[in-house]
């Protein structure tokens, strides 16, 4: 009986341990290269909906700016790999000049593979935050633009980073507690009718490339939205 139980055990244990380098929860890695690279890349992911709730409701682009001893390096291949499958980034000389691609869906984790000739970045993995929703406001709700406003959001784990932003309020760094108080007159509003807002939420995770040169990053973004309604208010000046 007890040889039964410790087999079904490792039986178990060797499962959960079976997942694939690109299952959410895989963690990340700072792969493999030549250490002559520099890296800098992001793959972000916007929703296409007002407080989107599935991974298939987003769009990902992927930006990937690469310098060989301070030139930017304009030939080669430049993969980004998902449990979606592998795009091949395209070289485009707008924006300082980037490789770059888009892919629907968010996958979270995404791998890095760049060859140049001689020189390489292999295997850079990130495991990104998953998809936030909005629990607080409720999407399409009236709320007084005078006063303080608590925005609530799910997450499975705290990215490296988030922040917010409003029409009225630049883009600023939160902590991703789940949780932040806006200030009064972060919001759009206009003296004799209501007014449409949205509060943006962007969680971040990033890993340095170990096979780069010092200085380079891959991170991985989601962005989610929520639209709600400011009331009229009589002192605005809109």
């Amino acid at each position: 009986m007890k040889f039964t139980l410790l087999a079904s055990t490792l039986t178990l244990g060797l499962m959960a341990c079976g997942g694939s380098d690109l299952d959410p929860g895989a963690g990340d890695n700072g792969g493999t290269g030549t250490s002559t690279l520099s890296v800098d890349g992001t793959v972000s992911a916007q929703s296409r909906l007002t407080n989107a709730r599935n991974a298939s409701e987003f769009d990902t682009e992927f930006s990937v700016r690469l310098q060989l001893n301070g030139q930017d390096v304009t030939s080669g291949t430049v993969t980004m790999t998902s449990a979606s499958g592998s795009v091949v980034l395209a070289y485009t000389q707008q924006n300082n000049g980037r490789w770059r691609g888009t892919a629907a869906g968010y996958d979270e984790v995404y791998i890095l593979d760049v060859d140049s000739g001689a020189d390489n970045v292999h295997d850079v993995r990130v495991d990104g935050p998953n998809v936030h929703t909005f629990s607080d406001p409720i999407a399409g709700e009236t709320v007084d633009a005078t006063l303080p406003l608590d925005v609530k959001w799910s997450g499975d784990h705290a990215a490296d980073s988030a922040s917010i932003d409003t029409e009225n309020l630049d883009r600023v760094s939160i902590p991703d507690s789940g949780n932040y108080s806006m200030a009064a007159g972060a919001l759009k509003s206009k003296k004799d009718q209501a007014q449409e807002n949205q509060i943006r939420i962007v969680r971040t995770n990033r890993v340095s490339p170990t096979g780069a040169t010092a200085g380079s990053q891959l991170s991985v973004s989601i962005e989610n939205d929520i639209t709600v309604v400011a009331m009229p208010n009589p002192i605005s000046g809109g």
